[in-house]
C-alpha cells in the first residue's frame, strides 16, 4: 500500500483554500465556489473533503443533519510544509537555489525584489 501524501495535491490545495477563507464550510459551500472557476462535480467535491478529512487536515461535524467541516492545520502551517518539501524534491533541500531561481525570473517585478532585498536586510540586522 501507497504511504500518504504530507503535501495536497493541487485539487486538495484548491478546496483548502476555500475551507481556510471561512469558519465553517459544508460541501455545497465548497462546491459552490469551485465551479465558479471551472466545471466539477459535487461528489468529486465531497469525496475530495473525505480524503483531507482521512489526511487529518479537515474535521467534519454534524450540525442540524449537515456535515460541516473546519481546518485542523492552520494555512500557515500547511504552506510552510509544502514548500519545504517542494524545495527537499526539487532543489535537494537547497533553499538558496530556490531564492536564487526566484530572484533572477524575469516574472519578478522590481517592487518585488527590493522586498526580498528588504527582507534579507532585515534578517541580517
Amino acid at each position: 500500500m501507497r504511504k500518504a501524501a504530507s503535501t495536497l495535491t493541487p485539487q486538495e490545495l484548491a478546496i483548502m483554500k476555500v475551507v481556510w477563507t471561512r469558519d465553517t464550510v459544508t460541501v455545497r459551500d465548497v462546491y459552490e465556489v469551485l465551479r465558479q472557476k471551472r466545471t466539477i462535480a459535487y461528489t468529486t467535491v465531497m469525496t475530495m473533503m473525505k480524503v483531507l478529512e482521512d489526511k487529518g487536515y479537515l474535521r467534519k461535524t454534524l450540525v442540524d443533519r449537515t456535515h460541516v467541516y473546519k481546518p485542523t492545520k492552520p494555512r500557515q502551517q500547511v504552506i510552510g510544509a509544502m514548500v519545504r518539501d517542494f524545495v527537499d524534491r526539487v532543489f535537494d533541500g537547497a533553499s538558496d537555489a530556490l531564492l536564487v531561481h526566484l530572484v533572477t525570473d524575469d516574472r519578478l517585478s522590481d517592487e518585488q525584489r527590493n522586498a526580498i532585498k528588504e527582507l534579507v536586510d532585515e534578517l541580517e540586522d
